[in-house]
């Protein structure tokens, strides 16, 4: 029997496999959130912010590979374990009666498809600048993008509905993240709970403050100086968001 084919193959490597990969993930949307706060600095900081990642593209590609593989990893876990639970029990409770589980916990698979869809939609909106999505999008002019991709209310409100969606993903995934890892004694759950929904909530209201920001007109496109704008990127150059 091959070892590590047996580990993945248990339902304790799976959630092994969910944990680690969340560990990524966790600590790519802390960091997203925190480097687009400069937004709130003015253009230059946030344009300067992604052009000094665009400067080293190996490490941001590796970066980038490296999510993907994360995030693959973390839904098959996720659907692999899914389907391990559905098979246990092929007969349905006639009455289901959740006593120790949460909403965040009831709602993982849900939330997990809506963030799933999200993910793909902010590529194609902030990175890839897709015209269908993002008419404005001008290559390198992050500050522009952001604006003017969130000044529109429906899309506004899918980006506060995503950020709701992941808060509650993240909330209950951030627990048992930390159960999987052996933090699960009774002299740590509260210690738990509060991490777990104490780094949530700083997550949501900053990802909440973007399009509400924008909205209310607190972010606007300001004009550049003139030094700033001759070293201003053209329309022809690559580089989204990061």
């Amino acid at each position: 029997m091959n070892p590590p084919r047996s580990f993945a193959g248990s339902s304790i490597g799976r959630k092994a496999v969910m944990a680690l990969s969340g560990v990524v993930l966790f600590g790519f949307v802390v960091g997203h959130m925190l480097g687009n706060l400069q937004v709130y600095l003015g253009p230059s900081a946030l344009n300067a912010y992604a052009e000094n990642l665009r400067r080293l593209p190996a490490l941001l590609w590796a970066a980038r590979l490296g999510l993907i593989a994360a995030a693959a990893l973390h839904v098959w876990a996720a659907w692999s374990l899914t389907r391990s639970n559905w098979a246990a029990r092929e007969v349905g409770y006639r009455e289901r009666r959740s006593r120790e589980s949460t909403y965040a916990s009831r709602t993982m698979r849900w939330s997990g498809v809506l963030v799933l869809v999200f993910i793909v939609y902010h590529l194609m909106h902030f990175t890839f600048g897709t015209s269908w999505v993002h008419p404005e999008f001008v290559h390198g002019d992050v500050y522009h993008n952001f604006v003017t991709g969130l000044r529109t209310v429906p899309v506004a409100a899918f980006y506060a509905a995503a950020t709701l969606g992941l808060g509650l993903h993240m909330y209950h995934g951030v627990w048992s993240m930390l159960h999987t890892m052996g933090l699960s004694h009774p002299r740590f759950n509260d210690l738990r709970h509060r991490f777990a929904a104490g780094i949530t909530a700083v997550v949501v209201a900053g990802n909440l403050s973007f399009p509400i920001a924008v909205l209310a007109g607190a972010l606007r496109e300001r004009p550049l100086a003139a030094p700033e704008r001759a070293a201003a990127p053209s329309r022809a150059e690559e580089g989204g968001a990061p």
